[in-house]
């Protein structure tokens, strides 16, 4: 039975064969980057690199569950993507926005 799932498994259209399963698996390595950045202080943080992270984890989320087959790996790193961008850009938004209204309250 393992034999079969690993047969399934390599032989898949997206499989480890293919380019489909290629390009995802390394682009997970630009979602460990920004977590890697997590520890980074949000004045070094980028708005369009992380619009872009999150723009892309977005549509290609999306299109990654309306083609056939179905590529799950792809899926599951756009989701990786948008979530990492979205986490940093809402650090840059509070640290731009919303840390001088803070600072003003507590310096009267």
């Amino acid at each position: 039975m393992a034999t079969s799932k690993l047969q399934a498994f390599l032989n898949h259209p997206a499989g480890p064969k293919t380019i489909h399963f290629w390009a995802p698996t390394f682009k997970w390595g630009i979602s460990i980057a920004n977590i890697a950045d997590f520890a980074k202080p949000p004045e070094k943080l980028s708005y369009p690199q992380q619009i872009a992270v999150t723009a892309t984890g977005l549509v290609w989320s999306r299109y990654s569950t309306v083609i056939t087959p179905k590529n799950w790996n792809l899926f599951s790193v756009n989701v990786a993507m948008a979530g990492t961008g979205i986490y940093q850009l809402s650090r840059k938004l509070r640290q731009d926005y919303f840390s001088e209204k803070e600072e003003a309250v507590a310096k009267e």
